[in-house]
């Protein structure tokens, strides 16, 4: 006998309660969570993969919109490392890793020279190179660049979390 998908997430779901997992936010147990992650100011990020960081971070900080109260601010310093890792004979390149790197701290808004927290955050991913097809590789470039920070920004924000759950008085 099959279960449907809907009825195997509910029972994974009371299996997991059963065990005393809580989730880290979201739900009950992480609404203390949810409104410090709301009340976190994304500062200005250089660069369009900056911006779409940013972008990223406010999406996954601020699940009501904007920040009604801003009593952090986040500080991030974003940067992408382009290698090559498929090189033909004739020195031409056909596959490039990208892996983008964040350090970032938290101070109160206000007081930026005694941050709370700071960590870095990291994604990694890859970029094929068409041969005379520009056009196609800005659009993959754009994609990898969104992919990025959609992978840095989940890390931040877990990591915030994380700790927000372990300092609720902050």
């Amino acid at each position: 006998m099959s279960l449907s998908p809907k009825l195997a997430t509910l029972a994974a779901l009371l299996a997991l309660a059963g065990c005393g997992f809580t989730p880290l936010y979201g739900g009950d147990a992480g609404q203390g969570a949810n409104a410090k992650l709301d009340s976190v100011a994304v500062n200005n990020i250089p660069e369009r993969p900056g911006q779409m960081l940013r972008i990223s971070l406010q999406t996954q900080l601020h699940t009501d919109g904007a920040p009604v109260t801003e009593v952090y601010a986040l500080n991030v310093v974003y940067s992408i490392a382009v290698s090559d890792i498929g090189v033909l004979q004739d020195s031409a390149t056909t596959r490039s890793e990208m892996s983008a790197t964040a350090a970032w701290s938290l101070a109160p808004i206000g007081n930026p020279m005694h941050p709370l927290i700071s960590g870095t955050a990291t994604g990694h991913d890859a970029l094929n190179i068409i041969d005379n097809q520009y056009f196609a590789q800005d659009l993959e470039t754009d994609t990898i660049n969104q992919h990025l920070a959609d992978t840095v920004a989940a890390e931040i924000t877990v990591q915030l979390a994380a700790w927000f759950r372990a300092h609720p008085n902050a």
